[in-house]
């Protein structure tokens, strides 16, 4: 395949991890709200779930290697 193919292809597998990993993060939180209690203030607490929040961090790391190739490649490419 030709080199613009391979760039153009890793601008798109980081803009779809990116978005994808955007996507995870906000799915793996959970807002709870608390109401006063006697002594105690209201205050929100922030439930992580742990499948989404990997899921969000892995396609960081994809996208993070589509980053490091995609600077490999317009550097060789400039050469």
């Amino acid at each position: 395949m030709p080199r613009r193919v391979w760039i153009v292809l890793d601008v798109v597998v980081l803009l779809i991890c990116l978005g994808a990993a955007v996507a995870s993060w906000r799915g793996g939180l959970e807002s709870i709200r608390f109401l006063v209690v006697e002594d105690q203030p209201a205050f929100t607490a922030v439930r992580y779930s742990g499948p989404w929040v990997a899921l969000a961090a892995l396609l960081v790391a994809i996208a993070g290697l589509a980053v490091i190739d995609l600077v490999a490649r317009c550097v060789a490419r400039s050469r």
